[in-house]
């Protein structure tokens, strides 16, 4: 398949996506987008310009990162499948409500056109919070499917939640099929 596979500023799970990404690269044509803030910020979790590096090495192509790059994605049909691993957020409001203004959302608006399905691979610390009804509503979205997800700090931080990296590719499958990976909701 042709796949997408969009990075937004979770920092903290890079270390955890990387691979998956690596997985899916040899199986699948994999195109890097990186939102505004994974392509340009510096962070204790590693620089900007090395997690450019190493996605280019693994996909064979340099991140889209621009909103005139990934525009075409939908009128060329460039994607069986978009994954957004990690998502923000940020970038679920945005999703949640029709904002197209950085290269991942603009990403997914573009191919949703084509009914084809978006992966979303949650990380944020307010979903349980905050970001809920943007859950909410994604999840009864047409062509929209989550990584099972958890609390991956209930005690230390009791509205964070966080997909189950491991499981994109099963997700990936299911939402080929048009079916939602069950459960979606991980044990503590």
């Amino acid at each position: 398949m042709n796949l997408g596979f969009a990075l937004c500023g979770s920092f903290c799970t890079f270390s955890r996506v990387f691979p998956v990404m690596e997985d899916l690269c040899r199986e699948h044509a994999v195109t890097p987008i990186f939102s505004p803030a994974a392509y340009e910020t510096d962070t204790r979790f590693g620089a900007a310009q090395a997690h450019i590096q190493r996605a280019t090495g693994l996909c064979g192509t340099a991140p889209l990162h621009t909103i005139a790059q990934v525009e075409p994605i939908g009128p060329k049909k460039l994607f069986d499948a978009l994954i957004i691993a990690p998502c923000t957020g940020n970038t679920l409001a945005k999703l949640a409500h029709g904002i197209a203004d950085t290269a991942v959302t603009m990403a997914a608006k573009s191919h949703l056109r084509n009914g084809r399905p978006v992966i979303v691979a949650i990380s944020t610390n307010d979903a349980l919070a905050a970001a809920a009804e943007n859950i909410g509503r994604l999840l009864v979205r047409k062509n929209y499917y989550f990584v099972p997800f958890g609390q991956d700090d209930a005690l230390e931080k009791p509205t964070s939640l966080v997909a189950d990296f491991n499981q994109i590719p099963q997700t990936l499958a299911a939402a080929m099929g048009g079916k939602q990976l069950q459960p979606l909701l991980l044990g503590g």
